[in-house]
């Protein structure tokens, strides 16, 4: 009984160790990809996003207003900041586990084992960095289209352009071609997410910022009210 005993034993620990060698091995794999871009991408999209909900709105004419280009800052844009964040998170979290496409180089297991420093961390698309940075864009444009057309009619104002669009558009060029590029040595260099991964986050953050931010500034009036206030709700 003892040798049987022993034998079960033996042969059940083969089976284990026959199990675990895979996923111990494909967990182990190390995907190297460039820190330094990732700190472009990262860098490239605080900046848009900050641009875009820390310019002001400015608008020529208004009823209620002195006539004349004026820039107000709403505490209101919070409201459409927080909606993009909010989308951001839901983009990089839920949605990218359930699609489950994998960064360049890696596999399901190796993603799901999220092994620290393994490259391997997460899900690749929709890109986060993309969805975020052309979210950004899209909202500084409908901002400043309905900001254009509806308050100013039709007069342009080259800051407001500058800030609700050129920068952003700019970070946004960037932030895609910091995720999408590996240069460099060693040649082993993976992207940090490949081209459809980046084009999906950018159309889908573009179309919904561009959603949020004309919602928001069809909803809020760009001045406030009687008076020189420079902040606002």
């Amino acid at each position: 009984m003892r040798i049987r005993e022993k034998v079960v034993a033996a042969g059940c620990l083969a089976v284990a160790a026959c199990l675990l060698a895979p996923r111990e091995a494909a967990a182990q794999t190390t995907v190297q990809r460039d820190k330094n871009w990732a700190t472009v991408s990262d860098v490239s999209l605080v900046l848009g996003s900050s641009v875009v909900f820390l310019m002001p709105r400015v608008y020529y004419s208004d009823p209620e207003a002195t006539v004349g280009w004026k820039g107000r800052w709403h505490f209101s844009v919070m409201a459409p900041a927080m909606t993009m964040t909010a989308l951001t998170l839901l983009v990089d979290l839920p949605i990218k586990n359930a699609l489950e496409s994998t960064r360049p180089g890696c596999s399901i297991d190796e993603t799901n084992a999220a092994v620290s420093d393994s490259g391997c961390e997460s899900f690749g698309g929709p890109s986060t960095h993309a969805f975020a940075s052309w979210g950004a864009t899209g909202a500084g444009t409908g901002i400043f289209v309905v900001d254009t057309f509806r308050y100013s009619s039709g007069r342009f104002n080259a800051g407001a352009f500058i800030g609700n669009v050129a920068i952003p558009l700019t970070a946004s060029v960037v932030t895609t071609i910091a995720r999408g590029v590996a240069p460099g040595e060693p040649l082993e260099n993976r992207p940090h997410e490949n081209a459809g991964q980046i084009a999906i986050g950018g159309v889908t953050g573009f179309l919904s910022g561009l959603a949020v931010g004309t919602a928001y500034a069809m909803l809020q009036r760009p001045n406030c009210g009687y008076g020189n206030a420079l902040f606002c709700w």
